[in-house]
């Protein structure tokens, strides 16, 4: 049977891309990456973690209901919250009434999961897009029961590109 091994992206609606750009590397740590002129022209491309976001121009975001959402972990959530509040974002346990579960604990901000114990809370981007912040205090186990600990670069990673395309960009 094959199998997936690994999220290489997702793809955001966006109607600003400079805006778009500015917000998830101050708000979110994300990294550019430089693809070359022909796609950097074409679509914004940003690293965070061990995946990257792809956000295509639209005139207007039409996402079809409003639970449509992508989560993304978070190293630190004390830090996380307190950056999320320092920059006045706000940040909802329930998404902004996308959802109706309200998981443990009485802050209205966040909320922990009854079977993980991770934290988690929601926010918008400048265009509306939700984006659900989690954090597992007791890390990532294999199917096992093993712990797996994340490693990153702290550069952020990308996939390689042709050897052409990587001398042009100084890469090489």
């Amino acid at each position: 049977m094959m199998k997936a091994t690994l999220l290489h992206h997702i793809n955001v609606q966006i109607t600003n891309r400079d805006r778009t750009r500015e917000w998830y590397c101050r708000v979110l740590g994300a990294t550019v990456l430089d693809r070359g002129p022909a796609l950097n022209k074409r679509q914004l491309q940003l690293n965070i973690g061990q995946a990257e976001l792809h956000f295509s121009d639209v005139k207007r975001v039409t996402a079809t209901h409003p639970r449509v959402h992508f989560a993304l972990e978070v190293e630190d959530w004390d830090e996380m919250l307190t950056s999320l509040d320092a920059q006045g974002i706000e940040c909802t346990r329930d998404g902004g009434g996308a959802f109706s579960r309200t998981g443990m604990g009485d802050d209205p901000r966040f909320a922990r999961r009854e079977d993980s114990g991770e934290y988690y809370t929601y926010v918008h981007d400048p265009d509306g897009n939700l984006i659900e912040l989690v954090h597992h205090p007791m890390g990532l186990v294999d199917m096992r029961g093993n712990p797996v600990a994340l490693t990153k670069d702290p550069e952020g990673l990308r996939w390689r590109q042709l050897p052409e395309v990587e001398k042009a960009l100084g890469k090489a």
